[in-house]
């Protein structure tokens, strides 16, 4: 025998509890034990799950000597909240630890945070408090107590360095005395998470046969691609219905821009395992409108809170407006999963969209109530509409003709055209028609004729089929039976496209008006 304890797998790779044996100190590890040791001064703890926040507090906790003294509580058991909700009435109380913090509702979050500024300025040493959240925790807490942020030791742990998981695995194959020979690859894959490392080297020395320390040191055999394939054919027994879930939201409509998928896809690249919602719309024109439209109406929260499995592995604060992946496990599925092929599975029609909007409204001000109506009805539908109002933001202080023109003349896909009797006489609408009316005959113009105003009025409308528009009859029945209309239209061609773009299709297909019956 080589002299070292025998230790099983289970316990030097660890998928749950404390990794005695292959514990790493994160970078923010000293400033995490200083703070413990500092009177009065409670501790927010954030960063994306698996990255070993938990773990280090542990460690530090029993490192400073006071883990006899600690009561760990977690935001996700019912029992521990009540507790929580108590504990200003509870003063002296120790050192009390709150884990998921960003879980608690905004009543609680406000209590902490007016608890922890008491604290703060009597400068207690009978008390402290700890708590632990995703990204951005900190500042989610500062929102409730605008003076709390000199108050409170804010340390946010992040991604970590690649030669601190090398130290992990290192560790672990010096306990088991084999040399993962893939360990390179799980340190790359791992992309900072000591969880998913954990897990990685672990499911290793499975598919080897590494069970526990071996009595000959020895090198393992294993390709990555195959650890790999076993750790995600496993995951997708417990993600692969929950991310489609999620992908399709509340209601799955094939024509539509995707915003959901697009927000998991966004999330599975991004290294702190969270992101903005707005400022990711805003990197992606081509979804801003409808990811916007899901986040600020309030359709993301509802989904992930109907879904206990979306929310054991999504949160989203809607006060930052940051959707989180609350499991490292689920982060690594999403990575590794075939986009195209999930895509497909979704149901969508197309995610290739070549415009940047789906339609673009061009109407008279009198008009401005169908308008505003197909507006809201289309982006029910997750289609990207350009509407004025709903751009003013962007187009204030801009120059307006030349913020117009291109949208009217090629980023829009199609035009819709609301001809009542006040178009021919406004400026606007001259200008916008100006920049459309060659795209009538390429069937990329919808007009809309109002009874109000006549048919001959309108030239170039009068060679391409269009809707009627009675202001006589029902105004919802007809921004319905529109709005079917013109989705269909864009069913249509997203369709088209996605043929014409398929293997075999030929590159000089001719291009075919479709009129709008």
């Amino acid at each position: 025998m080589n002299g070292l304890p025998i230790l099983e797998l289970q316990y030097v790779f660890v998928l749950s509890g404390f990794p005695r044996h292959t514990f790493v100190q994160p970078v923010e590890y000293t400033r995490l034990l200083v703070a413990l040791r500092t009177p009065g001064r409670s501790i927010v703890v954030e960063g994306p799950s698996g990255i070993g926040k938990t773990t280090a507090v542990e460690n530090a906790i029993s490192e400073a000597g006071i883990s006899d003294r600690v009561l760990s509580l977690s935001a996700r058991k019912s029992d521990d909240l009540q507790i929580i909700h108590e504990l200003p009435a509870q003063l002296p109380f120790g050192t009390v630890l709150i884990d998921d913090f960003h879980r608690l509702d905004d009543p609680s979050k406000h209590a902490i945070a007016d608890l922890m500024k008491t604290l703060a300025d009597e400068g207690a040493a009978h008390s402290k408090l700890i708590v632990l959240g995703i990204t951005n925790a900190g500042q989610s807490l500062i929102s409730f107590g605008k003076d709390l942020a000199n108050r409170i030791e804010v340390i946010p742990f992040e991604a970590n360095p690649e030669y601190k998981v090398e130290e992990l695995l290192k560790k672990g194959e010096q306990a088991l005395n084999v040399a993962i020979n893939v360990a390179g690859d799980i340190a790359r894959d791992s992309q900072g998470s000591f969880y998913l490392a954990q897990m990685l080297a672990y499911h290793a020395c499975i598919r080897a046969q590494v069970l526990k320390t071996e009595s000959r040191f020895r090198t393992t055999e294993e390709s990555y691609e195959s650890v790999k394939g076993h750790v995600m054919t496993m995951l997708s027994r417990s993600f692969h219905d929950t991310a489609l879930a999620f992908a399709r939201g509340t209601k799955l409509r094939r024509e539509g821009r995707a915003p959901y998928l697009h927000l998991l896809y966004w999330l599975s690249q991004s290294k702190s395992w969270s992101i903005n919602c707005e400022r990711e719309a805003d990197r992606h024109p081509q979804q801003r409108g409808s990811v916007s439209q899901v986040v600020t109406k309030g359709f993301l929260k509802d989904l992930i809170d109907s879904s206990d499995d979306i929310q054991r592995v999504l949160y989203f604060d809607s006060i930052s407006g940051t959707l989180v992946v609350q499991d490292p496990q689920f982060v690594f599925y999403v990575r590794n999963i075939s986009w195209p092929k999930f895509a497909d599975e979704v149901g969508f029609v197309s995610l290739e969209f070549p415009s940047r909007y789906d339609f673009a409204l061009s109407f008279a001000g009198s008009d401005r109530d169908i308008a505003e109506a197909l507006f809201a009805s289309l982006q029910e539908h997750e289609l990207e509409v350009f509407y004025d109002r709903n751009e003013q933001h962007r187009i204030l202080a801009a120059d307006v003709e030349e913020y117009l023109a291109p949208i009217y003349t090629s980023d829009a896909q199609l035009v819709i055209c609301i001809l009542g009797p006040d178009y021919p006489k406004r400026v606007w609408t001259k200008f916008e028609s100006d920049h459309f009316k060659q795209r009538f005959k390429t069937g990329e113009v919808i007009p809309i004729v109002l009874s109000t105003a006549p048919l001959g009025v309108f030239d170039s409308a009068a060679a391409v089929g269009h809707i009627a528009w009675d202001r006589s009859c029902d105004f919802k029945r007809q921004v319905e039976t529109t709005t079917e209309v013109l989705v269909q239209k864009c069913r249509h061609l997203r369709v088209r496209a996605r043929r014409e773009a398929e293997p075999g299709a030929a590159s000089d297909r001719p291009h075919k008006a479709a009129a709008v019956a």
